[in-house]
């Protein structure tokens, strides 16, 4: 009998192929949602054999366990942005986010010797990223949450604006931005991040990244949590995230 692990992965498979959703099956335990993501992204030919470049990680406090996903790289674009013609399947989320980028390799060994200090020395700089959240299960965002996890965290594409240098020492309990989407309000916001601080993600994404003896580049990517939680866009909008002191960001849709 096929396991939930094969299903899964067969349904992502199928649901890219034929751009339609497909069911969520039941998954047993968070190992067997990355045992998926590892499936499809074999499958897919994402990587091309080599680590990714390019991931989301967050959780939705510091006690909770923090969650990861690689990225494909052709849904990850520079600023500005035009999306029109991407394949999303049920709905158009936007999260508004930093990302972080390492100066040096880093290997498992490392990793795991890392405390958040150590970590935060790794990086060199951040930009704003806009993460626009997608799901290949029919549920939707109502789909169990080892499903998501499988689903590359509900992973549409992502947005980079301009890299500037990463500030180790930065007040984040006082870090402003603002959202923008369509002909919507704008929406302010100031110290919002559920971690309070996006680097805290970093030991536990190395970690991650590293753990079957993979080396992460200089130049990898991670995108670290949504400071506006999760907004609704639709297509065409033209969506601007801004944070004040690093920069923007901006896709149409």
């Amino acid at each position: 009998m096929t396991n939930a692990a094969d299903l899964a992965a067969a349904r992502l498979l199928q649901a890219r192929h034929d751009r339609q959703p497909q069911p969520a099956p039941a998954l047993a335990d968070v190992a067997a949602g990355y045992e998926v993501q590892d499936r499809v992204a074999r499958a897919l030919g994402c990587f091309g054999g080599t680590t990714p470049r390019h991931w989301k990680s967050g959780g939705p406090s510091r006690e909770a366990e923090i969650s990861h996903a690689p990225l494909p790289p052709a849904g990850v674009w520079p600023s500005p942005a035009r999306a029109a013609d991407w394949p999303f399947f049920t709905l158009r989320g936007i999260e508004a986010e930093v990302a972080l980028r390492l100066r040096e390799p880093v290997d498992g060994a490392r990793a795991a010797a890392l405390d958040l200090a150590g970590a935060r020395a790794l990086v060199d700089a951040m930009c704003v990223s806009i993460e626009i959240v997608d799901s290949r299960w029919t549920e939707s965002l109502q789909a169990p949450p080892l499903a998501k996890l499988a689903d590359l965290l509900c992973h549409g594409a992502l947005v980079l604006g301009p890299w500037v240098d990463f500030d180790a020492g930065r007040d984040w309990s006082t870090q402003a931005g603002q959202v923008r989407i369509g002909s919507q309000p704008a929406l302010a916001f100031r110290g919002t991040h559920a971690m309070a601080d996006p680097a805290f993600v970093l030991p536990a994404w190395l970690r991650h990244a590293t753990r079957n003896g993979a080396v992460l580049a200089a130049g990898s990517v991670v995108t670290t949590g949504t400071w506006c939680g999760l907004l609704q866009a639709q297509p065409g909008d033209e969506v601007e995230v801004a944070f004040e002191g690093i920069g923007a960001a901006s896709v149409r849709l």
